[in-house]
């Protein structure tokens, strides 16, 4: 039996509550007080995510761009100085092996990838890196990594740093002193809120962890765990791998074709790709608001009358929206906002109308 990694703030979860949970080989938790009760602090405070488990890779070297470039769909060459984009990992027919962020600093290049896809990305980059120059460094286990999400994540984090946040553009990010100990922080996250990532030295984790906590918790903000992690991100509409998207899944289909630059150099999948976009009536990533309160889980199927038209890729009921909603792939006749369809539960049909993605938007002032 395979003993589970643990972040640095496992004590801390432990101490104070947290339902642990083997997550792609990481004891997590997945909530501490109440999945509906941390989403909400996210939403109208801030919460604090340990997301330590997220596979952290540098890329150094001559060929480190290039390489970077070869690997992923969206273009590296061209970031800017801090700047992070979105990105996909795909196999020579398109699949998608994983979807991560790729980060340029000063001395490196950055790669985060899901947690449950780091060994299998490890064992790509380790296939495809024989023509370039470039050294990659799995920082996973000796660094620590959060996310403080929610309106109120400025005002908590800027005490702590010695660089100005308010400036920091989304999906950008500079190395920084956090608690006097060096860190780097993004503006970035995956709950639809304003907020930052923060990465430290796994020995600094625990400490700015209950730093952060402490100053918040007058002001309603909680930890926050897997659980309300998917309840937001499923509001915003972010796909999760294993779920909207795998290996038999192309990021032109879910949606994605922001993230594909089909026009710069060659890269894995690319061929694959130009294919598929000229392939017509291929199924769509939609948005589902249910009628009642039944939650439509991953599998479930959509009908048009009798005709099954597609297949509910995540569901739950919106702790913001109090609706039933899902994400699904339909066929391109049903996929106009404003189409009724019925989806099956459990052997029952369930009226559904297809909205506009995202779910829920934050305002931005």
């Amino acid at each position: 039996m395979n003993t589970l990694l643990r972040t640095a703030c496992h004590p801390w979860h432990t101490a104070h509550g947290g339902r642990m949970v083997d997550f792609a080989g990481w004891e997590m938790p997945v909530q501490y007080s109440s999945i509906v009760a941390e989403h909400r602090a996210v939403r109208q405070a801030a919460g604090l995510f340990d997301i330590a488990h997220m596979g952290r890779l540098k890329f150094n070297g001559p060929d480190a761009v290039r390489f970077l470039d070869h690997l992923l769909t969206n273009e590296v060459a061209s970031l800017k100085m801090g700047q992070v984009r979105y990105a996909l990992v795909c196999q020579e027919n398109g699949g998608v092996l994983d979807d991560v962020l790729v980060y340029r600093f000063p001395e490196t290049h950055l790669l985060v990838v899901n947690a449950s896809n780091r060994l299998k990305i490890l064992d790509w980059i380790a296939q495809n890196q024989a023509s370039f120059d470039c050294q990659v460094q799995d920082c996973t286990e000796s660094h620590f990594m959060l996310a403080l999400q929610g309106p109120l994540s400025l005002s908590l984090l800027q005490p702590l740093t010695d660089i100005p946040l308010e400036p920091m553009g989304y999906y950008f990010g500079a190395p920084a002193s956090v608690l006097g100990q060096p860190a780097l922080v993004s503006r970035t996250g995956y709950t639809g809120e304003d907020g930052y990532e923060v990465i430290v030295e796994a020995d600094q984790g625990l400490k700015l962890w209950e730093t952060l906590l402490a100053a918040g918790a007058s002001a309603g903000v909680l930890p926050a765990g897997l659980g309300c992690r998917d309840t937001l991100r499923l509001e915003a509409a972010m796909p999760l791998y294993g779920h909207e998207l795998n290996e038999n899944v192309d990021p032109l289909t879910a949606g994605l074709g922001f993230a594909v630059k089909l026009k710069k150099p060659d890269f894995i999948g690319r061929a694959a790709l130009e294919a598929i976009k000229a392939t017509p009536n291929r199924p769509v990533r939609v948005g589902l608001e249910l009628t009642g309160k039944r939650i439509a889980r991953e599998g479930s199927l959509v009908f048009a009358g009798d005709q099954q038209v597609g297949n509910v890729t995540s569901g739950t009921f919106s702790p913001t929206l109090e609706k039933s909603i899902s994400m699904a792939y339909v066929n391109p006749v049903q996929s106009s906002v404003g189409s009724t369809v019925d989806v099956d539960i459990r052997g029952q049909r369930v009226a559904a109308t297809v909205v506009k993605l995202p779910f829920y938007q934050r305002a931005v002032k």
